[in-house]
């Protein structure tokens, strides 16, 4: 893992000396185990250098390799080694101490722009080709590593962080107020649907997917991939087949991301994807000697529990039954005392660079990566995007499917198993189901209702300005209450690039600070691939949700965790809980943030003030998921980004 950064002049010009050493400097925020630098008449390249994988201890980054006449900076982990070396064909007495970013340049060579699309991991990369006067850069598929850069008359720069560029001369700190507006209006947890601007005005980011070249000034940009469903579904004998085949795919992701001199650690909560891949994690390591490290977040001692009995807020009999089962785990079940959304607000902006909306489990994503680097994690396992890969299978939106096309005895057998296993009637489920299928008759109705409940953080003058919501209208991001079928809503996740821009420019900001690097098998494009191949008979089977994947980690999981279907886990249900001692002082900023005029002219003041005299002095824990109290933490979190640029 590694910071990257460069400039290029055109007209070949050589790169200021000034401009090179104040972008390097911008870096020094971060840890590295080393800083290399490179010049190559008209081209400046950087690396600061965070060593993880065994190949990248004492790599030395930028890399030139003088008979292709190629540069080459990278923060790359590179999983399909073994495939590459084939392809490449590789000697074999190379292959052991070769790295990802030799591996890259081999790529190129053969298969110039459209490398990207055989390389499998987290990376984002630029090269120089000297010959043929080209940069050349990509960022991986699903974008879990990020590339910002910046255009001038004369010069194109790029950084993996975006402060660095403002160090450039020329560069200054604008805001972009059409991404802030969409940010603003969009009420889920999704920052833009703009995936090539950032909320900089002259600031852009290379999308997920996406290759970019200079040459002669000019830059290009092109998608080389995608995350669709095959034309054709998978088609195996059994369910037994279907098991296996899953396991085998899996279990090569998850085996490719432990790969690290340091230890590994992984996120753990009661349910079903991390608990996976936890499951299929824990034995390869101890074959390695080591031990997993396991990083939960539990609610502090003195919460009560206000949730619904179908859910609750803290998974610890669950977790603690996955460690017991899987075994050659170290746990930590964390609760951050004294820690609160409020008081990091400040931290988490000057992190992430940007506004964010994930307050509830912010100062806690935080604090399990700084316990983590602690105990020596490089590689940093989650489950994130397991809902709509691994563990998908959404049992209601199947049965409304079977309803729409009349599959009277398969819906009514289905239908009997879920009723069972959840304990609920089939005369409460029958509405429910009926609604979904055929939301005709009551869409309008809902979608009034919908919108006068929504309240609505941005200014109208500044959605009427920057044309929002009609543009957003295009997106099914939640507005006014619209909410799609979990079909759509897998579709979305991988078909839509803004999803997994958003992600994976979390991903990169969380773990830069730290040395850790996040890697998600279950959003490795071999996994997805695979689940987008299975057939949704595989997915939701007598009356089972996440049908699958409970079959498939029999032996890898507890029963307790694997079928459990009645409960399940929220997180930040505590939030409020948790800032009551500071409520007087969150009060006290919001209002000073009504009489702002730089507050008001982005914000509705309005709505705040309505907002703060609905939840009032003293709020109650069960406020946690009210659209009014959420509206004040995303609007205090906005306004205190927004005082930057005074």
């Amino acid at each position: 893992m590694s910071a990257i950064a460069g400039i290029l002049c055109y007209d070949e010009e050589t790169v200021s000396i000034e401009d090179s050493k104040k972008l390097m400097q911008a870096l020094r925020r971060y840890p590295a185990d080393d800083v290399q630098i490179w010049q190559g008449g008209p081209v400046f390249l950087g690396c600061h250098a965070q060593w993880i994988t065994p190949e990248s201890v004492h790599e030395r980054l930028p890399y030139y390799d003088g008979l292709n006449r190629l540069a080459i900076t990278a923060d790359a982990i590179i999983d399909n080694r073994e495939e590459l070396f084939n392809r490449l064909q590789v000697d074999h007495d190379r292959r052991k101490g070769m790295t990802d970013s030799e591996l890259i340049l081999l790529a190129y060579l053969k298969w110039e722009r459209a490398a990207p699309r055989y390389l499998i991991g987290d990376f984002a990369f630029v090269l120089w080709d000297e010959k043929k006067r080209l940069l050349f850069g990509a960022r991986d598929l699903l974008g879990s590593r990020t590339l910002y850069y910046h255009r001038q008359e004369r010069q194109f720069a790029f950084c993996t962080a975006v402060n660095p560029l403002f160090e450039l001369t020329g560069v200054k700190k604008a805001l972009n107020e059409s991404w802030f507006a969409e940010f603003l209006a969009i009420p889920i947890i999704l920052d833009s649907i703009e995936v090539n601007a950032t909320v900089y005005r002259d600031i852009e980011q290379l999308p997920p997917a996406h290759w970019l070249t200079v040459e002669d000034g000019k830059l290009a940009l092109g998608q080389y991939d995608s995350l669709e469903a095959p034309r054709e579904q998978l088609r195996l004998k059994t369910n037994g087949e279907y098991e296996e085949a899953f396991r085998d795919v899996f279990q090569e992701a998850v085996a490719s991301k432990l790969r690290t001199f340091r230890q590994v650690g992984a996120s753990l909560s009661g349910g079903l994807d991390s608990g996976a891949v936890v499951g299929f994690a824990a034995n390869p390591l101890l074959k390695e000697g080591k031990t997993l490290h396991t990083y939960s977040y539990v609610p502090s001692p003195d919460f009560v529990d206000w949730t619904s009995r179908r859910v609750v807020a803290d998974e610890s009999p669950y977790i603690q039954a996955a460690v017991r089962h899987v075994g050659n785990i170290k746990h930590n079940g964390l609760d951050f005392p004294g820690r609160n959304s409020f008081d990091e607000i400040d931290d988490l902006i000057g992190l992430l660079e940007a506004p964010y909306k994930f307050f509830e489990n912010s100062f806690w994503i935080k604090g399990i990566l700084e316990k983590a680097q602690q105990d020596g994690v490089g590689v940093l396992l989650t489950g994130a995007r397991g809902n709509y890969s691994i563990s998908w299978g959404p049992a209601m939106d199947y049965y409304a499917k079977l309803l729409r096309k009349l599959r009277w005895f398969h819906f009514y057998r289905e239908l009997k198993h879920y009723g069972r296993r959840m304990n609920i009637g089939r005369s409460r489920l029958l509405p429910i189901i009926g609604k979904q299928a055929f939301p005709y008759a009551t869409r309008s109705f809902y979608s009034r209702r919908a919108k006068n409940e929504i309240p609505h953080v941005i200014h109208p003058d500044l959605a009427a300005r920057t044309n929002v919501f009609e543009k957003l209208r295009l997106h099914d991001v939640g507005l006014e209450g619209a909410s799609f079928d979990e079909f759509e809503a897998r579709d979305y996740q991988f078909g839509n690039l803004a999803a997994s821009n958003h992600q994976g420019t979390s991903v990169t900001k969380f773990s830069l600070p730290y040395s850790v690097w996040e890697r998600d098998p279950t959003a490795d494009p071999r996994v997805v691939r695979f689940c987008l191949s299975v057939p949704i008979e595989q997915y939701v089977q007598n009356g089972m949700d996440r049908s699958l994947v409970r079959r498939a980690t029999e032996s890898y999981l507890p029963d307790d965790v694997r079928l459990n279907q009645r409960v399940r886990g929220v997180q930040g249900a505590d939030w409020i809980h948790r800032m009551i001692p500071m409520w007087r002082f969150f009060i006290e900023e919001l209002r000073k943030l009504c009489c702002d005029p730089v507050a008001s002219h982005y914000l509705n003041v309005d709505q705040i003030k309505t907002s703060l005299e609905k939840i009032g002095q003293t709020p109650k824990p069960e406020y946690a998921y009210d659209a009014g109290a959420r509206l004040l933490m995303r609007a205090l979190i906005a306004y205190r980004f927004l005082r930057q640029f005074q």
